[in-house]
């Protein structure tokens, strides 16, 4: 890393350690605050909203919605969202640009909600069989380091495969086309392509166990030295936390709103996604800094970034308590 982004990094660590302990001090929102979180498939806004939380907030919320990381850094970067919702891969990827979006919230699922999974006509057994095949990749996205640890368990590198550079938004069609062999997606996308033109997940069980699902909320470092909108974070996160709590606890009752009434998918695979998928679980700073550091190092070896971090600077610590009163 270049020795003026370096010393920009240190200084911002330390910005944060002050500003953001200042502006938790403020005690209420003011109703005119606005907090703009990024989403991704509408599901932060319908989470809130199915679970009753999303009423509590007394503060202006809105929710654009995203295809992908990469897309969300650039609008976060140009000032346009104060939060946002992303996979594990796009904090690091923005700290490798020297950009240091600070992580105020971590929640994972034990299993991953990405499945590699193979156009029609195509079988893959085992993740050996990767070798050789047009496999999409999409660089600042979760879906990178899902991919390079697929590979890695295989013995293999992203040379033993043929990377095609697609969009999130255009991987159903290039699957569905058979432009790629392979492509990371996520439900309800698995479950259609499936049953609509007979594409398949890998079928060796090694793929399930190969990174947990983790996602976090990062912010822009103005929006955390602003005391009404740091105020409106703790705020939201504590929603967010709760939301999920009730969606674990009554798991029929969501997966009708989200999967079956807004995404549209019949109860027979709203079912059979709900099989696969483990509870949402939260994390304070601490919990989640071994499984960051794995996966910058993942990314490091992998030859993706040039320095391999430390990821304890990713993260501020002061919304910590938040999870910990919600959870």
């Amino acid at each position: 890393m270049k020795r003026r982004i370096f010393f920009h990094l240190l200084a911002s660590i330390g910005f944060f350690a002050t500003t953001v302990h200042m502006a938790i001090a403020a005690e209420a929102v003011d109703p005119n605050t606005k907090l703009i979180v990024a989403d991704q498939s509408e599901f932060v806004r319908n989470l809130l909203e199915a679970s009753g939380e999303r009423e509590k907030l007394t503060f202006q919320i809105e929710f654009p919605n995203f295809a992908g990381g990469p897309a969300i850094y650039e609008a976060i970067r140009a000032g346009a969202l104060d939060i946002a919702y992303v996979g594990d891969t796009p904090p690091i990827q923005a700290r490798a640009a020297g950009t240091l979006l600070p992580i105020v919230g971590t929640f994972t699922r034990d299993v991953a909600q990405y499945r590699l999974t193979t156009r029609p006509g195509l079988t893959i057994n085992k993740l050996s069989e990767l070798k050789g095949k047009k496999v999409s990749y999409i660089e600042g996205s979760g879906r990178q380091v899902f991919l390079i640890e697929a590979l890695n368990r295989a013995g293999l590198t992203l040379n033993d495969v043929e990377l095609v550079k697609l969009r999130v938004a255009d991987l159903p069609d290039a699957i569905r086309a058979s432009a790629v062999d392979v492509a990371v997606l996520q439900e309800p996308h698995v479950t259609r392509l499936v049953k609509q033109v007979g594409a398949s997940p890998v079928l060796d069980p090694e793929e399930r166990k190969l990174l947990p699902s983790t996602s976090y909320f990062y912010a822009r470092p103005e929006v955390l030295a602003d005391p009404q909108k740091a105020e409106a974070i703790k705020a939201f996160l504590g929603a967010f936390v709760r939301a999920g709590k009730w969606s674990n606890d009554n798991e029929a009752a969501w997966s009708k709103f989200y999967y079956t009434d807004f995404q549209r998918v019949s109860p027979e695979d709203t079912a059979a996604i709900l099989e696969g998928q483990s509870p949402l679980v939260f994390q304070t700073s601490i919990e989640a800094i071994p499984h960051h550091q794995k996966l910058i190092d993942i990314l490091y070896k992998a030859g993706s970034i040039k320095e391999q971090f430390d990821a304890k600077q990713s993260f501020v610590s002061d919304f910590d308590q938040v999870v910990l009163d919600a959870r």
